[in-house]
């Protein structure tokens, strides 16, 4: 045997007795966050979509027979809402212009444009022009337009400033929520029967104190508004 001493190989430090780097704890620390918070937010994600313009359809444009230019026709030349939907006080349903109401005017102006085809072929066939529509509800949801105007909503309420859409466009979302908050305290959209049919209306300073005032005129009570018969039936 040899009396040479036995080299003894010094201690190791932390880092080379680890197995893995350091930054593999940070990793793992994140993967599993990752598995508690990714659930959470598909959740959330899955809960918010329906409330986003894609689902709801806010600010959609959809494309029409004939592209109405509703800017020109009413903010310009000053065609009011009852002119074309002529049932909007009467009906659930504001009505669509027939065809002989636009060529009361196209039968003298523009009569051969081509953008008027469409209207023109309509009269001469008799059939209706197909036009998209653009505030569109669930069937299973109950709206009558002629209750809210007679109630001083004015139509801006719900349709935007029509009067500056060079094409028609859904301004609003019609969501659930959106209705009920107007149904639990509709005093900030009521105006004077004289308005309802304003464009660009723009509340006064006083229209909380205007409100109330006309919710006692109109004799509207938000007792059971909020009720799901009210819209479900």
């Amino acid at each position: 045997m040899s009396d040479e001493p036995v080299a003894i190989p010094p201690p190791r430090d932390d880092a080379d007795a680890q197995l893995f780097p350091r930054w593999a704890t940070l990793v793992a620390r994140i993967a599993l966050v990752s598995l508690v918070l990714l659930p959470l937010a598909g959740l959330g994600l899955l809960m918010a979509l329906p409330y986003t313009p894609h689902v709801t359809g806010q600010g959609f444009t959809p494309a029409q027979p004939v592209p109405f230019n509703h800017e020109h026709h009413v903010g310009e030349l000053g065609i009011e809402c009852r002119y074309c939907h002529t049932s909007v006080e009467q009906s659930r349903f504001a009505g669509l212009p027939p065809t002989h109401t636009c060529m009361s005017c196209h039968s003298q102006l523009w009569t051969n444009a081509s953008v008027l085809e469409p209207v023109r072929r309509s009269l001469a066939e008799r059939k209706p022009i197909p036009w998209t529509r653009v505030n569109a509800l669930p069937d299973y949801v109950f709206f009558d337009h002629s209750i809210h105007v007679a109630k001083g909503v004015g139509c801006t309420t719900c349709h935007g400033n029509v009067d500056s859409m060079p094409l028609m466009r859904q301004a609003a979302p019609l969501t659930m929520g959106w209705c009920l908050d107007c149904h639990r305290d509709p005093t900030p959209h009521l105006r004077p029967a004289a308005e309802v049919f304003a464009g660009h209306w723009t509340p006064p300073e006083d229209q909380e104190k205007r409100g109330a005032a006309l919710m006692r005129h109109y004799g509207i009570r938000t007792e059971h508004l909020s009720d799901c018969s009210v819209c479900h039936r």
